[in-house]
């Protein structure tokens, strides 16, 4: 179920708000790896590689192996990434090394399939209350996405996490009541000019 990518990565023993600018003048990205079994890990990261690995896993959540010169590859997950509000670079990278062999929480994206009869047939409004779950697997069962199949949903109709599909190896840890997508009533539509004269002949 799961898929992986490989990301380069070197790293640095200067840290704070100066070194940090000093790498992103030289297109380096400041990054750390943490996790529950070891102290974290000043990294940096090449600017264009870590775009095209944002490309390549587009939105969806990916075991990232990090090959580390010197050291053993690191399995990890990308947990957060700082860009600059006005530019949009991005400032800093945040990777949680996971262990193949142990379970781990993480947030994962929920999206969508199909189009909503309630949506296409009767005027609803697609809602979606939850763009992630939180979800504890293994490495080798990690969803990239949680894929919902809406073509059946109604107007009132709403999807739960207690609804969401069963995948092996996946369990939920949001609250079981939780909603996750709903299909809205609309406003009714306003009656044309004409149309009771049109109905009437």
């Amino acid at each position: 179920m799961s898929t992986s990518t490989t990301l380069k990565v070197s790293p640095r023993e200067d840290t704070g708000r100066s070194a940090s600018r000093r790498l992103r003048k030289s297109e380096q990205i400041p990054a750390i790896l943490y996790g529950k079994h070891s102290d974290p890990v000043a990294l940096s990261v090449d600017n264009k590689a870590f775009i095209k690995m944002l490309r390549s896993i587009a939105g969806r959540k990916t075991i990232i192996e990090l090959e580390r010169e010197g050291s053993d590859k690191a399995l990890s997950f990308l947990q957060e990434v700082q860009r600059d509000p006005i530019t949009d670079r991005f400032l800093h990278a945040d990777f949680q090394e996971i262990h193949a062999d142990e379970k781990f929480e993480v947030e994962v994206p929920v999206v969508t399939k199909g189009s909503s009869v309630g949506v296409r047939m009767h005027n609803g409004i697609l809602e979606i209350a939850s763009h992630s779950v939180r979800v504890r697997c293994l490495a080798k069962d990690l969803p990239g996405a949680i894929e919902v199949n809406i073509a059946e949903l109604d107007v009132e109709d709403t999807v739960k996490v207690s609804g969401l599909p069963a995948l092996e190896g996946v369990e939920y840890r949001d609250h079981p009541d939780q909603a996750i997508i709903a299909i809205l009533a609309g406003e009714a539509e306003e009656a044309k000019p004409g149309d009771a004269e049109a109905a009437a002949e």
